[in-house]
């Protein structure tokens, strides 16, 4: 059996697995702490060279997801001092074929190679031959047209998670400011795009708006507020709201762009927590608004990833169709 190496390299952890041709092998995932090797003044290579050398394995290709910019065949981690070539990753394990790929790429190859047991529907509309949208909810935000499939596939680079937050009504203006607001006594540059309101820290912003209208004590984590949402307390059911309501105008305007007649799919874990109560808060009614054209109201299906190894998956075949 010829073994390739992937790697989910997150801002926090790395996890870092084995595949067999284009399948991952549950049993070989294993979880690192990065802030302890960075710490050490050690990166990537050195958890890769750590793995293979408990596992024993020897491996013919190394695929990396990194959570940030990659261009020219080179990742510069947004969060951690780290930056990725195929030298280094050669040297670190000793395989011929290397692959590195953003995050949310390996999430857009993973597409099509996904159990049906781990896609959550939340918007039924058709599905016909065309672009994919895989939209990033997460730590971050971010979004990319998925295009053909095995070698041909594409999934092209993006930050759109900069793009500015949608503001359709005077409660929408009055939130950017106070984001924009609370942003500048951070200390961070004032500018309220989609990520300051959709990401973890997000929802944190937006419960602090919630609650700073109802005089309340605002949330400090965003399990807090998934906590009270459970409870139905009516300030994290307002920032929820808020929350879904943005989406459905970030996920239209992006469907009008790409026009995904082959599904959006939303990853990450903020997409996994909210999936629960995007029925009752209405992200499907806000999607399909009336616009000029009709394509909101009767195209473009939205659907939840909830395989928590999918940029892992995406490595895989990935690796596999570019070496096949």
């Amino acid at each position: 059996m010829t073994l390739s190496l992937l790697a989910d390299i997150g801002g926090t952890n790395t996890r870092v697995a084995l595949a067999d041709g284009p399948h991952v092998l549950p049993d070989s995932v294993a979880r690192f702490a990065n802030a302890a090797y960075q710490a050490r003044g050690q990166d990537i290579a050195d958890i890769l060279s750590d793995y293979l050398k408990t596992s024993g394995q020897t491996v013919s290709g190394v695929c990396v997801a990194a959570a940030g910019p990659v261009q020219d065949g080179v990742a510069q981690m947004t969060n951690l001092h780290w930056v990725i070539d195929a030298a280094k990753l050669r040297a670190a394990t000793g395989a011929a074929h290397t692959a590195i790929l953003n995050d949310l790429q390996a999430q857009g190859q993973a597409l099509g190679h996904i159990a049906p047991a781990k896609l959550r529907p939340v918007t039924d509309g058709p599905k016909a031959p065309g672009a994919m949208l895989v939209v990033g909810l997460g730590t971050g935000v971010n979004a990319a047209p998925v295009h053909g499939s095995g070698a041909a596939r594409i999934v092209p680079p993006s930050e759109c998670g900069h793009v500015n937050m949608p503001v359709r009504c005077e409660e929408d203006l009055t939130l950017m400011r106070f984001v924009e607001a609370r942003l500048a006594e951070q200390g961070e540059v004032a500018h309220c795009g989609v990520e300051e309101v959709l990401s973890g820290r997000g929802l944190i912003n937006l419960h602090a708006f919630a609650a700073a209208q109802a005089q309340h004590p605002a949330a400090t984590t965003s399990a807090q507020v998934f906590d009270d949402l459970d409870k139905d307390h009516p300030t994290a059911t307002h920032a929820a709201t808020l929350y879904t309501r943005i989406l459905a105008q970030t996920l239209a305007d992006l469907a009008l762009i790409h026009l995904p007649y082959a599904g959006i799919y939303l990853i990450g874990g903020m997409a996994r927590a909210m999936a629960p109560h995007f029925a009752r808060l209405g992200l499907s009614e806000q999607f399909r608004e009336t616009r000029r054209v009709d394509l909101l109201q009767n195209d473009f299906s939205i659907t939840v990833v909830e395989d928590d190894f999918a940029a892992l998956t995406g490595c895989a075949a990935y690796l596999h169709a570019q070496v096949t």
